[in-house]
C-alpha cells in the first residue's frame, strides 16, 4: 500500500459502505468464489477464508491501522489460525486502501514465506486493476491450493474446518 495522508485515507475510508463490495462482487461472484474455495480444498488439507471489507471504522484510521494489521486480527478473531494441522489461509482485501493481504498460518507459511504469499497478493492486485475482481480472487484461491496440495495432500476423510462462505465486513 502506498503511504497516504491520514486525512485522505479517512475520507476514502469514511465513504466506503459494503454496498460498494457488491457493485465489485455480485452475488453469483460471490458464489463462484464460494465454489473454488471448495473445490481447491477437495485437494488439499487445508483451509482458506476469504474476507472482503469496504473501509476501516474511522478510530481505526485514527489509530494507523494499517490493512497487514487487520488481516492478522481477522485471521484471529474468525479462529482460522485454530485448524488441526496449522494449515489455514485468509485472504483479505480492503477495498478502500486497494489492498490485498494473505496471512498463513505456521504450518503452512513455513514453505511458503513472506515472498511466495506477496507474488500471490500482487498477481492478485494486478488482475484488480484491470477489472478483474472475482477472476483476480480465484485466482489467488487457486495459487494457494497449489501450495496447500503440495505440503497439505488431501486426507482419506475430508474435513471442513472452516466455512467456505465469503465473509462481507
Amino acid at each position: 500500500m502506498k503511504p497516504t495522508h491520514p486525512l485522505k485515507r479517512w475520507l476514502k475510508h469514511a465513504w466506503s459502505h459494503p454496498r460498494h463490495v457488491n457493485a465489485l462482487f455480485s452475488h453469483q461472484a460471490l458464489g463462484h468464489i464460494e465454489q473454488a474455495i471448495a473445490q481447491s480444498e477437495r485437494h488439499h488439507a487445508g483451509e482458506i477464508r476469504v474476507v472482503i471489507e469496504s473501509g476501516l471504522p474511522a478510530y481505526a484510521i485514527l489509530r494507523g491501522l494499517k490493512p497487514r494489521q487487520r488481516a492478522i486480527n481477522l485471521f484471529g478473531h474468525f479462529n482460522i489460525w485454530d485448524t488441526e494441522h496449522n494449515n489455514g489461509v485468509l485472504i483479505y482485501l480492503l477495498l478502500a486502501d486497494h489492498d490485498v493481504e494473505i496471512v498463513a498460518d505456521r504450518g503452512i507459511h513455513r514453505h511458503v514465506g513472506d515472498a511466495g504469499w506477496q507474488q500471490i497478493c500482487q498477481q492478485m492486485e494486478g488482475m484488480f486493476r484491470s477489472g478483474q475482481f472475482e477472476a483476480g480472487v480465484v485466482h489467488g484461491i487457486q495459487a494457494i491450493g497449489e501450495q496447500l496440495a503440495a505440503h497439505f495432500p488431501p486426507e482419506a476423510v475430508p474435513r471442513n474446518e472452516l466455512s467456505n462462505r465469503v465473509l462481507i465486513l
